[in-house]
C-alpha cells in the first residue's frame, strides 16, 4: 500500500506550494501559466484531468503507484502546482517510451535542496538508452515501410497487367 501523505491546514499547503522549487528539467516540462483552479492555487480532480486530456482513472492510477500525492481537503482531491509539474513530467515520460517505473524512479531522486546531479545523470543515462532504441525501432519501422512500398508496387503492376484482360 502506497504511503500517503497526512492532510495539512490549509494554511501549511499554501505556504509548502508557494516555496516549491523544480530542476531545469521540470520547469522546461511545466506548463508556461499553470492553470488555477477555483480555489487559486489548486486543481480538483475534474479540472487537472481536463488541463492535461488524461481521464480521472489514470490520475488515480498515478496516485496509486505513488507519482503523485494530491493535498486532500475530505475527498477531494487537491493538486498543487508540483503535481502539475509532476504529471507533466510522467506524460513525456510515456511519450517518450519510459516505463512508469522508470518515470518514477527519476523523479524520486529530485531534491528541493541540492543540484540533483544524481537525478540529472539518470535521466541523461536513460534517455541516452531510451534513444537508442527507438532509433532502432525507427529504422525497424522503415525497413517495414520500404518492404510494403515494394510489395504494393509489385501488386499494382500486376493488376494493371489484368486490367486489360479484364476488359475484353
Amino acid at each position: 500500500m502506497p504511503h500517503r501523505r497526512p492532510p495539512l491546514p490549509r494554511r501549511s499547503i499554501r505556504m509548502m506550494s508557494m516555496t516549491t522549487t523544480v530542476t531545469a528539467a521540470e520547469t522546461t516540462a511545466a506548463p508556461t501559466n499553470p492553470p488555477q483552479g477555483a480555489g487559486g492555487e489548486f486543481l480538483r480532480i475534474g479540472e487537472m484531468a481536463r488541463t492535461f486530456g488524461v481521464t480521472l482513472r489514470a490520475l488515480r492510477f498515478y496516485e496509486d503507484k505513488g507519482l503523485l500525492q494530491p493535498q486532500r481537503d475530505g475527498t477531494t482531491r487537491l493538486y498543487t502546482r508540483s503535481d502539475r509539474v509532476r504529471l507533466k513530467l510522467i506524460l513525456l515520460g510515456r511519450k517518450v517510451g519510459f516505463s512508469l517505473r522508470e518515470v518514477k524512479q527519476m523523479m524520486d531522486l529530485y531534491d528541493p535542496t541540492g543540484a540533483n546531479t544524481r537525478q540529472l545523470r539518470l535521466a541523461l543515462e536513460k534517455s541516452e538508452k531510451q534513444l537508442l532504441r527507438l532509433q532502432k525501432q525507427r529504422a525497424l519501422v522503415d525497413d517495414a515501410i520500404a518492404e510494403l512500398e515494394r510489395a504494393m508496387a509489385a501488386v499494382r503492376i500486376k493488376l494493371a497487367e489484368h486490367m486489360p484482360a479484364a476488359r475484353a
